[in-house]
Order: structure tokens, then C-alpha cells, then sequence
């Protein structure tokens, strides 16, 4: 499973755990008979009695772990909250001009600039590219759609010896992996006579 469907799975499960937990209290606050296996037996009954809330006050380990097991709960609630907000796309491109200096290449010009490369080739219907990874160490996704009948071996020699190739030459990088996925376009069967 990819990474965004695992967050989306993962936060869907917790939202419905938490969305029937929530009802059955409700149901149960409104006068609902509650379940033989529930933990409270009506609609007055209290979250703690006076002798749960007391019993652990002696103790000086009992709130120190209590607390300390809430705040690693919330440390790995924002670490999960800052992964998924967390911008994937890259958005620069730092290049070593040779003398000491630095340049800032646009992703924006570069992504359009490989997809039409890709698009020259023979057999390539459509082209997309996004720059991923580091601003010193990108990595390119690549999703090439190839017309009916292109051989995809020599598609994706032709991409990465020409238009990969370019691309990373002339942005001054050493190197520019890619993920490349190729797909076929859809066409209808032909009839035979």
C-alpha cells in the first residue's frame, strides 16, 4: 500500500472507532439500554467513581506515567500530523555552478522541460514528471503513457538515454534517478474481415 493510503486508511480506522464510540456514549446518555458489556450501567452513571479517582493518589509513579503516556500519545500524533502535511513535491533544485556559487533551478521549469522531451519521442502519447527528494539530491517520478503497439523496453531505453539524460546534463546535476511507470493507451479492438 502506498504511503498516502496507508495515513488515509489508518486515519480513516480511528475517525469510525472513534464516531461509534462516541454514539454508543451518546445513545447511552440519551436512555438507551446499554449492553451487558458495557463499562457504565445508565444514563447517570459517572466516567470515575470517587474511589477510582482517589485510589492511585498516594502513589507518586501512578501520575507520572499517566502523563508521561499522554505525552508521548501527542509527540506521535503531531509526528504523524507534520509527515502528512509535509510537502512531497520538490520545489527547487540547488545546482553547484563550479566556482563556490550556488543556483536555485525552478521544479516548475525543469518537470515541463523533461515531459516534453519524453513527448518527442517516438511512441509516447503522454508525459508527466515530478521532481521529488532533496533540493541537493532530486529524484524524478516519471508516468509515461505510450501509444498502442510501442515496444515499453524501448520506450524507457529511449527516455532514459535521451530525455533523462538531457535533462540531468544541462541542469548540471550528476545524477537524476527516476521512477518511471509506464501505461498503455486504451484502444479499440480492430476488426478483422
Amino acid at each position: 500500500m502506498r504511503r498516502g493510503g496507508l495515513h488515509r486508511a489508518v486515519l480513516a480506522l480511528v475517525g469510525l472507532s472513534l464516531l461509534v464510540l462516541g454514539g454508543a456514549v451518546l445513545a447511552v446518555g440519551l436512555g438507551a439500554p446499554p449492553p451487558s458489556w458495557w463499562i457504565h450501567t445508565g444514563p447517570h452513571d459517572v466516567l470515575l467513581t470517587r474511589a477510582e479517582r482517589t485510589r492511585w493518589r498516594g502513589t507518586g509513579w501512578w501520575w507520572a506515567s499517566v502523563l508521561g503516556g499522554l505525552a508521548v500519545v501527542v509527540l506521535l500524533a503531531l509526528g504523524w500530523l507534520t509527515a502528512i502535511l509535509r510537502r512531497r513535491r520538490l520545489t527547487e533544485v540547488l545546482i553547484d555552478t563550479g566556482d563556490g556559487a550556488y543556483a536555485l533551478l525552478r521544479a516548475g521549469a525543469l518537470e515541463p522541460a523533461l515531459a516534453q522531451d519524453a513527448l518527442r519521442q517516438r511512441g509516447v502519447a503522454h508525459a508527466e514528471v515530478r521532481l521529488r527528494g532533496r533540493r541537493t539530491a532530486p529524484t524524478a517520478g516519471v508516468r509515461l503513457r505510450l501509444e498502442p503497439g510501442t515496444d515499453p523496453a524501448a520506450a524507457l531505453s529511449e527516455f532514459t538515454t535521451r530525455a533523462l539524460t538531457h535533462a540531468h546534463r544541462s541542469a548540471g546535476l550528476a545524477s537524476l534517478p527516476a521512477e518511471v511507470r509506464l501505461w498503455a493507451v486504451k484502444h479499440r479492438a480492430e476488426r478483422v474481415v
